[in-house]
């Protein structure tokens, strides 16, 4: 039995699950987001390259993958410190930092970060999507000495030539159709997560098929289906009945884009954004249909213009407007408590 059983496993070390408190399960403090992105439309390019000011904000908070520096969220590690220091104010108490391979983590920096501002971060292991990929990586098998090998190590042992472990497996990226060195990681990280009983998150392709696919494949290769979230579903599943039977498979519903509202979103034109009140009564729905045991939400900041910094609304939407708003449309204050504290305590734990 490895020493996490039982044990949550931040980035200062193991916890009891009794101490995370309020959890967003899927954030990003430090990461580069340079592999999405989105050349700006026809007369936009001085916007684009323009410095972040308030004048600009509409068309960054509608276009924020075509500006290039506000992709460079690891340049804001002090806003990101005031940002955690106020979410804790809030009542915050941890946090899942989301960035694995491919998109810069930097555990030094989570560490400094949990040591400054007393928030619990849990750092994620594992590879990010397709498009981030090493050649090296692109050549390795799941199996020893490879993909499932570094995976585990990262957890047990730590990360990027540190010290520092990680405490959940993810996000794992995949794209629409899952390519095959997506699938390679998928069924890595089922392979770790057998080793150690550690949960798992997982980024689905942007099609309303994605998030099924990835959890069969998981399944497929012995992964723990109740120890793993899916996240963006605010993004890519809307009809009731289908988010209802791919609910049936088990896995944590994430609704984890609260605070993004744009009109087109570029990475696939024929999805609709949903705003917070409208993700509101997506939960609303999957309580009444009695999953509020499965229900986990958090903001997926990922770019500089969510950041209060830069007239964002920051890690403490949730706690600050969202649960006022989950109240008053009848989700009562204990079914906000388990999604906020004893879902993420649940899935966070150590088998």
């Amino acid at each position: 039995m490895p020493e996490q059983s039982g044990k949550v496993q931040t980035v200062l070390g193991l916890i009891e699950p009794g101490q995370l408190g309020r959890t967003m399960t899927h954030e990003h403090l430090t990461m580069t987001f340079e592999c999405s992105h989105v050349p700006p439309a026809p007369g936009d390019e001085g916007l684009a390259a323009a410095p972040i000011e308030m004048k600009h904000l509409h068309w960054l908070q509608q276009n924020p993958y075509s500006h290039s520096e506000n992709l460079l969220l690891n340049q804001e590690i002090e806003a990101v410190k005031e940002e955690l220091l106020c979410y804790r104010k809030a009542g915050g108490g941890s946090i899942v930092e989301n960035t694995t391979t491919g998109i810069t983590r930097n555990l030094p920096v989570l560490r400094k970060l949990a040591k400054e501002t007393g928030v619990h971060i849990i750092a994620g292991a594992g590879y990010y999507v397709d498009v981030t990929h090493s050649d090296e990586t692109r050549k390795m098998t799941v199996e020893k000495v490879c993909l499932t090998d570094i995976i585990v190590s990262e957890v047990l042992h730590g990360a990027d030539g540190t010290d520092i472990r990680c405490g959940v497996i993810g996000e794992i990226g995949t794209s629409w159709p899952i390519t095959e060195s997506e699938k390679k990681v998928l069924r890595a990280t089922a392979h770790a997560q057998t080793q150690l009983g550690c949960p798992v998150i997982i980024h689905p392709g942007r099609n309303k098929a994605a998030p099924g696919e990835a959890i069969r494949i998981l399944q497929e290769a012995g992964g723990n289906i109740s120890k793993t979230v899916m996240s963006h579903l605010d993004r890519t599943l809307f009809d009731q009945q289908e988010l209802l039977e791919f609910a049936k498979m088990g896995s944590y519903l994430e609704y984890d884009l609260f605070g993004t509202e744009m009109l087109n979103y570029p990475f696939n034109l024929d999805v609709d954004m949903p705003s917070d009140s409208q993700r509101v009564q997506a939960l609303a729905f999957l309580i009444r249909e009695g999953y509020e045991d499965r229900i986990l939400i958090a903001h997926d900041i990922h770019t500089k213009h969510r950041l209060t910094k830069y007239g964002g609304h920051g890690f403490s939407h949730i706690l600050k407007n969202i649960v006022p708003k989950m109240l008053s449309r009848g989700i009562t204050q204990n079914q906000v408590e388990k999604i906020l504290i004893e879902n993420p305590k649940q899935w966070l734990t150590f088998k």
